[in-house]
């Protein structure tokens, strides 16, 4: 797999129950092996496109809570062999649980949605597992919180869905899984297992690590430094939140490429900190200027809107910390005509009011802040 492949999810509808009823892709049942946030979020969003789900989880309180959420219903031992097993465990026993599920259900599809694919696919070649039925998957999605009690029925809309498969993989295998991902809205992505792990180190594994290393600066820091905290502290530290148990297993599974990664920014870290530590001798000045403008050139290339490199302007409107405030604000836009492509919320330290950070298509934006003045809105 050279080229990387994309398909955008479109919305299939039924006949039969009047326009508009959306329809499963997805046929047959599903089973979900691990009922934390990922598992139960595919229950919950294949279940609201009618597909029947059963639940699986080596805790039974995890399995009975996702099960109350309306996830699925725990399997019972009568029930037929599901057309597709989803595993949606933690990265250190995806290996283990894909063969079993391979050997538990012989005749259904296999996937798993770990956030690393290179090693437990490696794993299961090792041991000679058969994996025709097997078709690795990632949604990239995920809360900084886990559990049950956070999954959500639309956590993977417009969220990209890579699918790691190889030549032997049959077509129904990997239409069935594809059905899945875009019955829960991902947008659909084509890459080998190395080309994964190489990829989500760069966009996932190494922010998650700055972040948090980062946030752990504030550990020993003076409770007056804390309190000037802004909005490019709360989006740089965002992620810190993470569950470490995790963590280490995701970054013990994708090690090489991360180190590779590390070791290259703490290069351009010593290269910052050396010409900062002497600004006055020639070239310095020019190095840290580089380096600043190189995160500019990388920053413009993070997708916007619907996986869109469109630029927009930000327009920022007071909001007074009292109930119904924001709402009042956000169909006032909407009468306006101002369609919100983007919307960012920060609180003032120690102030009853809120900034409203509303991201708009450059042509309309003076028109927007005109209109929001007359109606008695504050802009900055």
């Amino acid at each position: 797999m050279s080229d990387l492949k994309v398909t955008i999810p479109g919305v299939a509808r039924s006949d039969e129950g009047g326009a508009g009823v959306l329809a499963a892709r997805t046929r047959g049942s599903v089973h979900v092996i691990g009922s934390g946030l990922l598992g139960a979020s595919v229950g919950l969003g294949l279940r609201a496109r009618g597909v029947e789900v059963t639940l699986e989880d080596l805790s039974p309180t995890t399995v009975a809570l996702a099960a109350d959420y309306g996830a699925g219903r725990l399997r019972g031992a009568d029930d037929p062999e599901p057309a597709l097993v989803v595993v949606a465990t933690p990265p250190d026993v995806t290996a283990d649980v894909i063969e079993r599920a391979l050997a538990a259900y012989p005749s259904a599809v296999v996937t798993d949605v770990a956030s690393v694919k290179l090693a437990p696919y490696l794993e299961l070649r090792r041991r000679g597992v058969d994996l025709t039925h097997y078709v690795g998957s990632h949604p990239m999605a995920g809360r900084e919180r886990g559990g049950a009690f956070m999954a959500r029925a639309d956590l993977f809309t417009a969220r990209p869905w890579i699918i790691c498969r190889d030549e032997a993989t049959p077509a129904e295998a990997l239409a069935l899984v594809e059905a899945v991902a875009l019955d829960l809205g991902g947008v659909l992505l084509e890459m080998t297992p190395e080309e994964h792990d190489r990829s989500v180190g760069l966009v996932s594994h190494l922010p998650q690590v700055v972040s948090s290393l980062l946030a752990a600066r504030l550990v020993p820091a003076a409770e007056q430094a804390i309190e000037l905290a802004g909005g490019g502290l709360r989006d740089t530290t965002r992620i810190a939140a993470s569950d470490p148990e995790l963590w280490v297993q995701i970054l013990g599974a994708n090690r090489e490429p991360v180190v590779e990664l590390l070791d290259a920014f703490a290069a351009d870290l010593g290269a910052f900190a050396e010409a900062l530590r002497d600004p006055a001798r020639p070239g310095a000045k020019r190095r840290i200027a580089d380096l600043l403008a190189a995160g500019n050139r990388g920053v413009s290339r993070i997708p916007g809107k619907h996986g869109s490199s469109e630029r927009f302007a930000t327009i920022t409107v007071f909001v007074d910390d009292r109930p119904g405030e924001l709402a009042r604000l956000l169909t006032e836009l909407g009468e306006l005509g101002i369609n919100m492509e983007d919307l960012r919320l920060e609180h003032s330290p120690g102030a009853q009011i809120g900034f409203a950070e509303i991201a708009v298509l450059p042509e309309v934006a003076e028109r927007a802040v005109a209109d929001l003045v007359e109606r008695g809105w504050r802009t900055l």
